[in-house]
């Protein structure tokens, strides 16, 4: 997600928004957002911002490209090349290992999301 032009994690977002609802009634829209954060929420603040720092370490690995694999948290190869699809250029085998190692590094840390303890 985006803030000007600022790229933000699950967990920023949520945080913001629970800031906003104290301020004020939030709308239909963030009331969704902010429910959709608590179900995929995955990490502390400051965990996601290093997740995020970690992966814009890794070669080829943008701003947009971390904020979105620390979003959806691929666990496969093939997950990996579909967050990449649309970039041109194709991605080395010890990349996509260095991405799903980092994710893996912090799924480890993760409490399991809500859905998936049902």
């Amino acid at each position: 997600m985006k803030v000007g032009e600022r790229y933000l994690t699950i967990p920023e977002v949520h945080e913001l928004l629970l800031k906003e609802q104290e301020k004020r009634e939030l709308t239909y829209e963030q009331k969704l957002t902010l429910q959709h954060c608590e179900m995929l929420q995955r990490f502390d603040v400051r965990t996601a911002q290093k997740f995020v720092a970690e992966l814009e370490k890794i070669e080829r690995v943008t701003g947009s490209l971390a904020y979105k694999i620390a979003e959806l948290m691929p666990e496969h190869p093939d997950d990996v090349r579909a967050i990449f699809a649309k970039e041109r250029f194709t991605l080395e085998e010890k990349t996509i290992l260095a991405i799903l190692s980092t994710v893996a590094k912090y799924q480890g840390s993760a409490p399991a999301p809500a859905a998936a303890a049902e």
